[in-house]
């Protein structure tokens, strides 16, 4: 790959573990200055240093993608470190399963916060700064729930489909003034079971992933991918996932 990453400023949220570690690994590799976001400081830290130790650049701020201010924050820092940014990559998600009859409005609300109102805070933060500058691309990191409608992932697909609607309505918008991304992601090895409050569907869906799951840095290859495509070009959309995958 030709290096087009290189001295691209890039923001990742939920960059501490999985395909937002992955990215951030992949992208500063190829000379990109990364910016990195997420609520794990230390984990955020020690990322932060296996970077600098292979010569990459990047910064780094605790991140609540549920408030609105760390989203400010987070774009704040890369201007003030870098006076630009190229793109902001909306990876931050969360996940619990259950029957909708079951009623876990708790769990609920945890995913509209984090998968819907956290990807626009990050759209909120970065979109003047991209009308500024005349040019940006934004990255919403979706899932294949939503795409296959599965019971006990109603919720979960229900604010996935409503950030794939979101991510199809903003590049229609753009217009060209700036590009649009979403990628959906099958079973990934990642944290992102070990979450689920329910302890059988935790077990049953690490056995599920640990048989089929992809590495992380097949989303970050396709994250690069996409950014790596002339600024006339916009990937709007990539599904990529298991190939044993229903």
């Amino acid at each position: 790959m030709e290096n087009s990453m290189k001295d691209k400023v890039i923001i990742i949220t939920g960059a501490s573990s999985g395909i937002g570690e992955a990215i951030a690994l992949a992208l500063a590799k190829e000379g990109a200055k990364v910016v990195l976001g997420a609520r794990r400081g230390t984990r955020l830290e020690s990322l932060a240093e296996r970077i600098r130790e292979s010569d990459g650049v990047v910064e780094y701020i605790v991140t609540d993608v549920r408030k609105r201010d760390d989203l400010v924050n987070l774009t704040g820092l890369a201007l003030t470190k870098f006076g630009k940014i190229d793109v902001l990559i909306n990876n931050a998600g969360i996940s619990q399963l259950s029957r909708i009859d079951e009623l876990d409005v708790e769990g609920w609300e945890d995913m509209i916060d984090v998968n819907i109102k956290g990807v626009l805070y990050g759209i909120a933060s970065a979109m003047p700064i991209f009308k500024k500058q005349g040019y940006g691309h934004f990255i919403n990191i979706i899932s294949t729930s939503g795409i296959k409608i599965v019971p006990l992932q109603g919720i979960y697909a229900g604010t996935k489909n409503a950030i794939r609607t979101i991510t199809e309505v903003l590049r229609q918008e753009s217009n060209g003034k700036y590009r649009v991304t979403g990628i959906s992601p099958g079973f990934v090895q990642t944290e992102f079971i070990s979450n689920l409050k329910n302890q059988a569907m935790r077990q049953a869906g690490q056995q599920r992933m640990d048989e089929i799951g992809i590495p992380p840095k097949a989303i970050a290859d396709a994250v690069m991918y996409a950014i790596s495509q002339p600024d006339n070009v916009d990937v709007g959309d990539i599904v990529i996932r298991p190939t044993v995958q229903d």
